[in-house]
């Protein structure tokens, strides 16, 4: 297989590409539109779709239709449905009608129900390749996945340098139609990878329960008190996920709309992807600190940092010196990111068996990505920031003030979310053995680049 490593390269690319295109800008145009208020549901529904339709497609993926064609199949349904909302956008534009919040939620719910699973599929096509082809999984993988955070980042500076008859697509429903396209030319591509095995059922094979299938049966180690804690804190921590992709840009953009006129605030999204920039970079110091610190200091050290992004923000603005802790805030979330995503599912990985270790891991996501991060976004999207930022009647400052204040709401509660862990969880696990620095190494280099989890 020529040329193989390149052509996965390539896919992880388009695949973060087409998430970038929209993910953190998104919101300035829904503001835009009169859909201020709603913002938290277009976010809170990509937690709510995780929570089943990985584990559909995942099965169907695995005994009926091979990875690459599912993956296909869902990029062309997900690009389409995003289109659709793009061309809806296009129309209320041309005809001067607003924006009606069911008909654009709807069609991106659908477009989103079938993207979420491609992440998963982009690793299971990925690593199938590489086996196919008799590389290794582990040294040849991480060089590879990290495209698909340049991906991700290139797609947020399109979007907020370029601009369509004087407006950037970071303001307009051309950005769903730069992501629509990205997942079309994704679904054909996805087409010319090796083929995937499926595993079909034979005679005798002994038949699995719907709770299996689905990974349920994880909800299991519920009954060690150690990983009941260690998902319970999960969930409180994968709150804070969505909330900087929601109501980052928004924040930003505020500025230049209460008369800043600076580099900072006339760009929030390439600000933004400053972020992720720190994702690629902080992941190489995960190795050692859990060799260190074990997972309960990492932890810590994840959980502080959510303190200090919200924080930031909370103080920071795009003035001098005040954008010095818009950047500090973006430089923490790296920490933020990628310490508690990757050590909590290598900590995970290391906590269980391997009948159970998958379904863990789905676990582990489903408290994180799923619940967490759907039940953040909602109650903080609803009764933190909305009301102080969609006031009838403020002026640009006071909305800024109410940005201020839900920041530091959050940082509080991650600061107690934080306190609460150091004295309830008890475990001070850390990678010693040989076994276990393989294994932490494997996990490291799955996860390089960590937007799978943003």
């Amino acid at each position: 297989m020529k040329g193989i490593k390149t052509r996965l390269s390539l896919l992880g690319f388009l695949e973060f590409a087409v998430w970038g295109s929209y993910l953190v800008s998104m919101s300035m145009y829904l503001g835009a539109a009169g859909l201020g208020q709603q913002i938290f549901w277009f976010y809170t529904v990509q937690g709510l779709v995780s929570l089943f339709m990985p584990a559909i497609v995942g099965i169907v993926a695995d005994r009926l239709i091979p990875a690459q064609k599912m993956m296909s199949l869902c990029h062309f349904l997900a690009g389409g449905f995003m289109i659709a909302a793009g061309w809806y956008g296009m129309d209320c534009a041309v005809s001067g009608a607003p924006v009606c919040f069911g008909t654009l939620f709807t069609l991106y719910t659908i477009s989103v129900a079938f993207f979420m699973p491609t992440i998963g599929l982009n690793n299971s096509v990925a690593f199938n390749a590489l086996e196919k082809a008799g590389l290794d999984t582990v040294k040849d993988f991480p060089p590879i996945r990290v495209w698909g955070t340049v991906g991700f980042i290139c797609a947020e500076l399109m979007v907020n340098f370029v601009s369509i008859n004087g407006v950037t697509l970071q303001h307009s429903y051309t950005q769903f139609f730069a992501s629509g396209i990205i997942s079309l030319v994704l679904a054909l591509y996805a087409l010319t990878m090796p083929g995937c095995p499926v595993k079909k059922r034979r005679p005798g094979d002994e038949k699995q329960s719907v709770a299996e299938a689905l990974g349920l049966n994880a909800f299991k180690l519920f009954k060690q008190k150690k990983m009941a804690i260690f998902f319970i804190f999960s969930m409180l921590l994968g709150v804070s996920l969505q909330l900087t992709n929601a109501y980052g840009t928004p924040f930003i953009e505020q500025f230049h709309k209460a008369g800043f006129s600076d580099i900072f605030a006339e760009n929030p999204t390439a600000l933004i992807s400053l972020s992720q920039c720190s994702e690629a970079l902080c992941i190489l110091g995960i190795g050692y600190c859990l060799k260190r610190f074990g997972i309960k200091g990492v932890m810590m050290m994840a959980m502080f940092a959510w303190v200090l992004r919200f924080g930031f923000f909370g103080i920071g603005s795009t003035g001098f010196p005040g954008y010095i802790f818009l950047i500090l805030s973006c430089i923490v979330y790296g920490v933020a990111f990628d310490f508690f995503n990757v050590s909590g599912g290598i900590y995970v990985d290391q906590q269980t068996d391997v009948k159970t270790r998958s379904s863990a891991q789905g676990l582990f996501m489903l408290m994180t990505n799923g619940i967490g991060a759907s039940l953040g976004t909602f109650i903080a999207g609803k009764y933190i920031f909305t009301p102080r930022i969609e006031a009838p009647g403020e002026t640009a400052q006071q909305i800024l003030a109410g940005f201020h204040e839900s920041w530091l709401i959050m940082a509080a509660y991650a600061l107690v979310v934080f306190i609460a862990f150091v004295f309830i969880f008890k475990d001070d696990h850390k990678v010693k053995n040989a076994k276990g620095e393989a294994m932490l190494q494997a996990k490291e280099h799955a996860d390089a680049g960590g937007m799978a989890d943003a």
